[in-house]
């Protein structure tokens, strides 16, 4: 029996996955299995029996994520679950900064009383004209689940697409239309792009990417929109940019004291996952991953440990070893286990960073003193007995 904590409200579509071997507990420190959607983790206090967080959602800023890789946690996310529903704010961002609909909207309520409405709105029209999609070039920056999304449905509406991801993958760059022009540089992106959206993760490497010196190189009248973390974008220099003329609109998901309600802004309240179909999409992805990696110590879109699988565990035993990634513990690993008189069918070993990943099929079940003599190794930080 497998017991799991919900720190947010879950979507029923994904917690009617689990079976009676799972079940739910209101306390955190029970749990061998956090599910979370936005509550902040960074001050809470971490449960030893604790194996993974499931992140139902693709930020993962709010939770702990190289504190919890030195205890053995893996942390989990659902990458592209949430695609659709942010490249559908990205469009409704597009249309409502080139063509003034939040401006003609308010016209109509403030003269909502008004008898002659229908006649005065021809004279009012003009004042909220705009331009269209169809032939304009749209940047984007940041190929992966969403970002291959935004350029593709441009396309379809006529637009012109740039593309700049420098580490796209094979599977993004293979579901890429043929329409999209790969740009050779973000500069590239900068200079010819009526329209610019990001889609890049939050690292330390993206923080202020689009900087002063960014948007020095943008055309003039250009619209940013950024859906990624605010933080992605220098927001004192866009303000700057906006005061000077070179930049038209600045649409943001992430409305802070910097640019809420400031001219030339459009901020939404982090609505770019927030739809029926997404939380639903999220919250099945990572149940899915929940139980996969305590059923099977298979790992799938781990944002600390590497991905690492080895299907359903059919052996009469199953380990997985947690630990830093140095040389030489496999060794140390076979000799432990063969010392006791158990023999090892099938491993492997992956590496991500600092943290590696081993999953050992056993011919019999692996006895504590082996895991204890396992746990003793200075350079290991959790022994899971999957079976």
């Amino acid at each position: 029996m497998f017991t799991y904590n919900c720190l947010n409200p879950l979507s029923k579509k994904g917690l009617d996955i689990f079976t009676t071997n799972y079940k739910n507990t209101d306390d955190p420190k029970e749990a061998d299995a956090i599910l979370v959607r936005s509550a902040k983790m960074h001050d809470m206090d971490i449960p030893g029996r604790l194996s993974m967080v499931a992140r139902a959602g693709a930020g993962v800023n709010n939770i702990p994520v190289d504190e919890l890789g030195r205890k053995g946690i893996v942390v989990f996310n659902t990458p592209g679950a949430n695609a659709n529903g942010v490249k559908e704010m990205v469009f409704a961002g597009m249309l409502i900064s080139s063509r003034d609909i939040v401006g003609g909207v308010e016209w109509c309520r403030n003269n909502s009383e008004d008898p002659d409405i229908a006649k005065n709105m021809e004279k009012a029209k003009k004042e909220f004209r705009g331009t269209e999609l169809y032939g304009k070039t749209l940047g984007v920056i940041g190929l992966g689940a969403i970002g291959q999304l935004v350029a593709n449905a441009a396309v379809n509406l006529g637009m012109n697409v740039l593309g700049y991801d420098p580490y796209i993958s094979v599977g993004a760059a293979w579901n890429l239309s043929n329409r999209v022009v790969h740009a050779a540089s973000a500069e590239d992106v900068y200079k010819d792009s009526d329209f610019i959206t990001v889609h890049v993760p939050l690292l330390d490497s993206t923080k202020n990417m689009i900087d002063r010196n960014c948007i020095e190189k943008m055309k003039k009248d250009v619209i940013l929109l950024n859906y990624s973390r605010d933080v992605i974008v220098d927001e004192q220099a866009v303000m700057d940019g906006i005061a000077s003329g070179k930049i038209r609109k600045y649409v943001t998901d992430f409305p802070n004291p910097a640019v809420a309600g400031k001219p030339g802004v459009i901020c939404t309240p982090h609505l770019g996952a927030s739809t029926e179909e997404s939380e639903e999409n999220c919250a099945v992805m990572a149940v899915n991953e929940l139980m996969d990696y305590m059923e099977n110590g298979n790992i799938t879109h781990s944002v600390n440990y590497p991905d690492c699988s080895m299907g359903i565990c059919r052996s009469a035993g199953r380990i997985a070893v947690l630990h830093h990634n140095v040389k030489g513990l496999i060794a140390k690993y076979s000799t432990i286990i063969g010392d006791a008189g158990i023999n090892i069918s099938d491993m492997t070993n992956k590496a991500h960073g600092e943290y590696a990943y081993a999953l050992l099929d056993l011919d019999s079940p692996v006895t504590p003193e082996v895991v204890n003599s396992l746990e003793a190794i200075s350079e290991v930080y959790k022994v899971r007995v999957i079976k």
